[in-house]
């Protein structure tokens, strides 16, 4: 099989082609993770919003492709973006996922209890200093937002997922 392209940002080497398991994408099970890297895709986008990072986990494991060979993302809900939520929800995603580290951390979608900015940008930096993610970034952040928030990250981002 030939190497999929990639994207890269910021030392992120992205596969161009995801596999996402959003529920919205249809039915996500283990067997049509597995069966989506059998054929070639090598980068799985999950979220714990989505309640399918079990079956991507059990997915990759029943792949037979190599963990290093994949780039998994995941993502942290709204709902967890005060710093202690936020660790308890990466530590929640790592186990359901059966698995030390992602690729890539996104904060999923901006505050909407008035969390402030800087405990999340805080605790997303934590996570990738403590190795449970290699690369950071953001999902669904306007441009004034995402701004902001690479401001108040002491990590550099790689990615705004839109």
């Amino acid at each position: 099989m030939t190497a999929q392209p990639t994207l890269s940002s910021h030392g992120a080497e992205i596969p161009i082609a995801g596999f996402g398991t959003s529920p919205l994408t249809g039915d996500v099970t283990p067997e049509n993770v597995a069966t989506a890297l059998k054929v070639g895709y090598r980068h799985l986008d999950t979220g714990r919003k989505y309640g399918t990072e079990r079956a991507t986990g059990e997915g990759m494991r029943a792949s037979g492709v190599a963990r290093k060979d994949i780039f998994l993302t995941t993502k942290v809900s709204h709902e967890y973006l005060r710093a202690a939520d936020f660790a308890r929800s990466v530590e929640e995603s790592l186990s359901h996922l059966q698995t030390d580290y992602v690729d890539l951390l996104l904060v999923h979608w901006p505050t909407i209890d008035n969390i402030p900015l800087e405990e999340t940008m805080g605790a997303l930096a934590k996570a990738k200093r403590e190795g449970k993610t290699r690369f950071i970034g953001v999902a669904n952040f306007n441009i004034a937002l995402l701004d902001e928030a690479m401001r108040l990250c002491p990590e550099q981002f790689s990615v705004l997922q839109a």
